[in-house]
């Protein structure tokens, strides 16, 4: 947010992408889906301090972010409590407003201080949400509500104010009246009539008018956020709003309105849009605002689709503004990268806002050298394959391909396994794996989320499994849309997911009741299961996934990683590696797997950065392929450096192939995919000599680095024939390099 004009994202962008210094934050509900990913973006990107304000949990979750994402050294998070009157910086004043739902305490687990902290419990609600994690009995909500007082459901609205601005002093009609401009005397002039005070000067009195133009008012704006109908009387009769409007004194200027269609129709909350008056603007943000928030995606996906479009379908385009109540007050509908400048004009600017125009990326790509040629090759090369009438199953498509933090063009770890026509899997969940879906499927995504049966989370890095919860949530409004009970969603991952699950249910809303969680311990081979309600839950997995077996190994990541194969009634058999170095435990498991999805996080070449970030390059990827016999082996997990493609690797063949965002494949698919390699190359063909040109760059660096260290340990009469030879030879190359690593 700047000083002079504040701009908005959609609702369901804010889900995603939202991203502020001093972060003003309603609900934990909210908080919870927006927090890890921005903490850990704005730690990346070394910002040393970040104040966030909210909810009174606030710093207990920020203590319980440090399950997954270890000491978050290198930013300060202050905490302002949410009881803090106000916050003052040099442009404004924000004030933190709390209102209380009409509804409090109902469907709310009870605040008692064990279970503030996660994994703790002494009731009986919470030893009943614990134990249902394992054998998925409904929690009784009604024991949990009577067992102590409920909390306050508290929403945070920010009502910032602008400081007034001086006015400006006005040199020409200064010299007029004689006034000693240019030397030192005029100093103390001006910071009088700027703080609107007379002066005297040779005799004469001169008014702070005739040599300033008027100050600019501290005009206010609002951030309303009205999840339902029963925090519209408490906003309605909030004596802070109340002195706000109708008050020419400090006029509110804008008004963003984060409600329900719901809520913005009821005639009690239109009246109090009212009572603003006419001049001040408002904004809604809500889930039936339509706009385009990331173009890169949407350009690259168009043009990939010019190559195949089945296996790379363009992304579903933005929804019509239905017809919604007309409202009686000044209102905008929210567009990506929308503008409202406060100063020194107050208006709406719609320069940055995004327009996607699909015909400008596809002439864009046909004028790339040798793009039309090799997708005509490639065409004519794949013309004797087969096609398939029917969809085959299963249906791999790609939600999200790169690693640590979400990017424009890859999202993180996000892989939807399409079983059957109504029975679907997810193979990790980064954060952002809902919006994915929703940019894939468009209207059909509540279809999607109802075939959803179960959940693998491989590790507790926040990019394979912090999405889970807006999974969770959405996949209940989703079935309650379609008609359909909620049965729990199976969550196979490390135990340890269960301390965030439970603080989540006790600090925000209740969920457990939809989710069933198995140990991926317990899925081992030779694992000892001793839990009853565990056996159950795996002989479920196996029945509603339609599998044989559903295996999981440890690999070499972090503590507590697995990898998984799913091992189809038909005799597929899918091996998912999560992220690791190569594992030969994962070859023992995915021995002959129909297809393998790889990490291939880092480029040949850097085999010892791997090694430190306990990942795989691309070349160790295919390794494991081969090692394990897998007919087809899909890299994926790039680092974002390789943000559009990765380098390309003297190890591919016709079994390996690039996974990228919204990639669709069946198994059918695979014959053709490794063909696509030369309109890859022919598409980004720009990008990829700049990573080679980079690589040449660090090749050399690493080149003098050994001479100097060679030099330094040979005497002096050995320096002249090492330089002599160092010159004469080239740079190592990339495969080299590889094969010593090996």
């Amino acid at each position: 947010m700047s000083a002079t004009a504040w701009k908005p994202v959609t609702q369901k962008d804010r889900f995603e992408q939202e991203c502020c210094f001093q972060a003003l934050s309603s609900t934990l509900q909210r908080m919870f889906f927006l927090l890890p990913g921005m903490i850990l973006t704005l730690k990346e990107t070394g910002l040393p301090k970040c104040v966030l304000s909210g909810p009174p949990q606030l710093e207990k979750y920020l203590e319980a972010i440090k399950i997954f994402s270890g000491p978050l050294k290198g930013i300060d998070l202050a905490v302002r409590p949410h009881s803090a009157p106000e916050y003052k910086d040099e442009t404004m004043t924000v004030f933190q407003i709390p209102i209380y739902s009409e509804r409090r305490g109902e469907d709310w687990p009870s605040p008692s201080p064990e279970r503030l902290s996660p994994g703790r419990s002494s009731d009986s609600g919470a030893a009943e949400n614990e134990q249902h994690l394992l054998d998925g009995n409904p929690v009784n909500r009604t024991a949990q509500a009577s067992s102590s007082s409920l909390p306050e459901v508290a929403f945070l609205f920010s009502l910032s104010q602008l400081h007034v601005k001086k006015g400006n002093f006005l040199v020409l009609k200064a010299k007029e009246l004689g006034l000693p401009v240019g030397t030192a005397a005029i100093a103390p002039i001006i910071a009088a009539v700027k703080d609107g005070k007379s002066v005297t000067y040779e005799g004469r009195e001169i008014l702070p008018e005739e040599i300033c133009s008027p100050p600019d008012p501290g005009l206010a704006f609002v951030v309303v956020e009205c999840p339902d109908e029963g925090f519209i009387q408490p906003i309605c009769e909030n004596a802070t709003f109340k002195r706000y409007q109708g008050n020419a004194d400090a006029p509110v200027a804008l008004v963003a309105h984060m409600a329900p269609e719901c809520v913005l129709e009821d005639p009690r909350y239109q009246q109090w849009m009212e009572r603003f008056g006419p001049a001040t603007q408002h904004l809604v943000l809500n889930e039936s605002c339509s706009s385009v928030h990331n173009l890169r995606s949407h350009k690259i996906q168009t043009q990939l689709s010019l190559i195949h479009p089945t296996i790379f379908p363009p992304l579903t385009a933005p929804r019509c503004q239905e017809e919604h109540a007309a409202f009686p007050v000044p209102t905008v509908r929210g567009e990506c990268l929308l503008k409202y400048q406060l100063r020194p004009r107050r208006e709406w600017q719609r320069d940055a806002v995004i327009v996607c125009n699909p015909d400008e990326f596809i002439a864009e790509a046909l004028e790339l050298p040798n793009f039309q040629e090799s997708v005509q090759e490639y065409r004519e090369a794949t013309k004797d394959v087969p096609a398939s009438a029917a969809k085959q199953y299963p249906e791999i498509v790609f939600l999200g391909t790169g690693s640590a933090i979400p990017m424009k063009i890859r999202n993180v770890s996000a892989t939807l396994v399409n079983i059957s026509p109504d029975r679907s899997l997810l193979l990790d969940c980064g954060e952002g794996t809902f919006g994915q879906l929703c940019r894939h499927y468009g209207d059909e995504v509540d279809r999607v989320l109802g075939t959803l049966a179960a959940v693998f989370v491989s590790h507790l890095h926040a990019d394979h499994h912090t999405g889970l919860l807006n999974i969770l949530l959405q996949r209940e409004r989703a079935l309650a849309s379609l008609g359909k009970p909620c049965p729990p969603l199976l969550v196979v991952a490390p135990t340890q997911l269960k301390a965030w699950l439970q603080l989540y249910h006790n600090q925000c809303q209740q969920l457990l009741q939809h989710v069933s969680l198995i140990p991926a311990k317990c899925l081992q081979k030779g694992a000892e299961v001793s839990s009853p309600a565990v056996e159950r839950l795996i002989g479920s997995l196996l029945a509603a996934c339609e599998l044989e077996e559903f295996q999981t190994c440890l690999v070499r990541h972090c503590k507590h990683a697995f990898g998984c194969a799913l091992v189809h009634a038909s005799g597929w058999k899918v091996v998912y590696s999560g992220d690791t170095m190569p594992c030969e435990a994962l070859v023992q498991m995915g021995k002959d797997a129909t297809l393998l999805i790889h990490e291939a996080t880092l480029e040949d070449g850097l085999e010892e950065e791997a090694v430190e970030k306990t990942h795989s390059t691309t070349s160790q990827a295919i390794g494991v392929g081969v090692q394990m016999n897998a007919g087809f082996t899909m890299l994926n997990h790039f680092s974002q450096r390789y943000a559009k493609v990765p380098l390309f690797s003297p190890d591919f063949n016709e079994k390996v192939g690039i996974a990228f965002d919204h990639m669709k494949v069946c198994f059918g698919d695979l014959l053709t995919v490794p063909k696509l390699m030369a309109p890859l190359k022919a598409l980004f063909a720009g990008d990829i000599e700049e990573m080679e040109g980079r690589r040449e760059k660090r090749e050399v660096r690493l080149a003098r680095a050994a001479l100097m260290s060679r030099e330094q340990a040979a005497g002096p009469e050995d320096r002249a024939p090492l330089q002599k030879r160092a010159l004469a030879e080239p740079p190592p190359s990339p495969q080299s390099k590889k094969v010593r690593a090996q």
